[in-house]
């Protein structure tokens, strides 16, 4: 390791004629420098202490490089994807949008996709969005009133799984786990699956528009009495079916992870910029 020797050997050199009696400019700021109480002439030069001030970016959250990678912090990207889906749900069901999320969606297969979800009276729509050509990608609709069970907890895996992720998430389910079918739960592309598992959005800590819209909680507490209004006012009230909210370990049933693995580190489930390919 280099070490910044002493310089307690070296002495300033006063650069003058002979039968030059004005001080130096280094004479004269040791003058200075020995009596602070007094206030310096006109025209002279003062040394000032040095005091280095720490200045906070002016956004409250970090890494702001990283997150102009995503295409959906760009200004008016959240905006249009919404309006483009409001449009949509108004020709098609009429119905009003009571809120928005952008959320990641972890599949069976452990593969996180960047999904925009939307609350109505009567449905829950997720939207695989792609915020580089501003367009829905896929949508899915599910109905509020089939929706009977949400499991909140930590993520959990087989013991002998090679790709493990830390962290929370949210489980919706809409139809047994058990009548899946086998082809459906080892195909990574099916869309069979009864249910849907979420977590925060990478983005969720750039700004307090994201963080808002990113924060599962929020997501979770206007879903909730959204179910239960749709299944009170469902035309099978009289049945006694409910919606269970429960606190448990979220399974996903992945081994080898490999296809997860490269993925989710190279963030494919997302609208991400990166970089520029020629020759």
């Amino acid at each position: 390791m280099s070490m910044i020797g002493s310089f307690e050997g070296f002495q300033p050199v006063s650069l003058k004629q002979e039968g030059d009696d004005q001080p130096s400019e280094t004479d004269q700021l040791s003058m200075e420098e020995g009596d602070p109480g007094k206030d310096p002439a006109p025209g002279q030069i003062s040394r000032q202490p040095s005091v280095t001030e720490s200045t906070l970016y002016p956004n409250p959250y970090h890494r702001p490089y990283i997150s102009r990678k995503y295409f959906v912090t760009r200004p008016g990207a959240v905006e249009t994807a919404v309006e483009d889906l409001r449009g949509h749900i108004a020709k098609t069901s009429g119905e009003t949008i009571q809120g928005f999320w952008l959320l990641t969606e972890i599949d069976h297969w452990n593969n996180e996709k960047e999904k925009i979800l939307l609350v109505t009276e009567k449905t829950l729509l997720i939207c695989k969005y792609d915020f580089i050509m501003l367009s829905c990608v896929q949508l899915q609709q599910i109905p509020l009133s089939a929706i009977y069970r949400i499991c909140l907890g930590k993520f959990a895996f087989p013991g002998i799984s090679l790709d493990k992720r830390q962290g929370e998430g949210l489980r919706i389910y809409w139809g047994s786990p058990e009548q899946q079918s086998l082809l459906s739960r080892w195909n990574p592309w099916s869309t069979e699956v009864p249910y849907a598992t979420f977590t925060e959005h990478p983005m969720r800590n750039t700004s307090e528009k994201f963080l808002k819209i990113c924060k599962l909680s929020e997501f979770t507490s206007k879903l909730v009495p959204a179910i239960q209004n749709a299944l009170k006012n469902s035309s099978g009230s009289g049945s006694g079916k409910g919606l269970m909210v429960l606190t448990e370990p979220i399974l996903i049933e992945t081994y080898m992870g490999l296809m997860s693995f490269i993925g989710n580190r190279n963030k494919l489930g997302y609208s991400l910029a990166r970089g520029s390919i020629g020759f």
